[in-house]
């Protein structure tokens, strides 16, 4: 089994709850954590609102899911706005539970495709149960690899696919190569940085927001070095610590931060744009005023999204697996207990509290 390292977070303000599981019977009652007001760039526990509600019976073609995780992801920020609906999602509703992606169990069906005891993955909302109707995106957890469910919310789910791909098919990483990595102390960044090494880069840097994460990142993570964005000279810390320039940038962050790495960069460097958390908690556009770089470099900016590559996930989850039962890539999570503390823990993560993979723990440890 994959080696779980959990950071427990609290939070004086707030203390954290924990939920009993809930009987399915008549008359369940679900809590749930609903969208009470647009945030003003970095989100704040008030935002959101628990309520109860009644789970309504079952329609034709429809299932229900005992959530057992919920994932909290940066993504999400973004479809909080008023008018920020795409062609991924649509934007979030006031007063509607809040949208993210959580492991559940089945424990009614109306779906042949969906049995009683399957547990799955998907994207639904932050509540206890789900009802999931024939739209949903569901995918089964594969029993064969035999690693826990929270797993497939982190280093098998999104965050790790997103770092594996960013890194093996988007940058496609060579050994021996400078790696540079962004919000390194967060999901994807922590894995971006293991999973970097695993596949034989020369060297890893990081960046982070807090000295103690920096520290972390270092000494347990495994990141060569790392650089505080907030206390730093970062121009004159890369030329330290990339004295060969940068080859790969895996960026979580975009904004401003990507200017001083453009001036870095090497001859045909490859930036793997993995998201953008500078630009859902601002309400001012920010951006690098040097982009001639990537064209006197000859060099490649690509944005990416793990869900056009569903079909490659159980291959890649093989080298996922792999490299977590060698060692060589650890998970690290920041995990809160009760579903009611979604807000709590979406709002810390995105002010830099969190360390590793934010999760909630929807179901009380018995």
């Amino acid at each position: 089994m994959a080696e779980n390292t959990t950071k427990t977070v609290s939070c004086d303000c707030n203390p954290l709850y924990s939920v009993s599981c809930l009987s399915i019977g008549k008359n369940v009652i679900n809590k749930q954590v609903v969208l009470a007001r647009r945030p003003s760039g970095v989100p704040v526990p008030e935002d959101f609102q628990v309520v109860e509600t009644e789970v309504a019976p079952l329609g034709p073609n429809e299932a229900l899911l005992e959530n057992l995780y919920v994932s909290l992801d940066a993504g999400f920020r973004n479809w909080m706005d008023e008018g920020s609906g795409d062609d991924v999602l649509p934007a979030m509703e006031l007063g509607a539970p809040v949208m993210g992606l959580t492991a559940g169990r089945v424990v009614e069906s109306n779906r042949e495709d969906l049995k009683v005891g399957e547990v799955l993955v998907g994207r639904l909302a932050w509540e206890a149960y789900s009802i999931a109707t024939d739209q949903d995106l569901l995918v089964p957890i594969e029993e064969k690899f035999q690693q826990p469910e929270n797993l497939f919310l982190g280093l098998l789910g999104d965050t790790g696919l997103s770092a594996y791909f960013g890194l093996e098919r988007v940058a496609k990483l060579q050994p021996g190569e400078t790696v540079v990595v962004s919000a390194a102390g967060g999901a994807v960044g922590n894995a971006a940085g293991q999973i970097a090494k695993a596949m034989g880069a020369g060297k890893v840097i990081g960046f982070a927001g807090d000295a103690e994460k920096c520290k972390w990142l270092e000494e347990e993570v495994g990141y060569d070095a790392t650089i505080n964005y907030k206390t730093d000279d970062i121009s004159k810390a890369l030329s330290e610590h990339c004295p060969n320039g940068i080859d790969v940038y895996f960026d979580n962050v975009g904004g401003n931060l990507l200017e001083p790495v453009l001036d870095h960069i090497n001859y045909q460097a490859r930036i793997a744009f993995c998201g953008a958390v500078a630009d859902y908690t601002s309400e001012n556009g920010t951006g690098p005023s040097n982009l001639f770089r990537l064209v006197a470099n000859c060099a490649k900016l690509e944005g990416f999204m793990t869900h056009y590559w569903t079909a490659d996930y159980e291959v890649a989850r093989e080298v996922l697996v792999g490299w977590l039962e060698s060692g060589k890539l650890k998970s690290y999570e920041a995990r809160y207990q009760g579903v009611e503390n979604c807000g709590v823990a979406f709002s810390d993560m995105l002010n830099g509290k969190t360390f590793g993979k934010t999760i909630v723990k929807v179901v009380a440890d018995s």
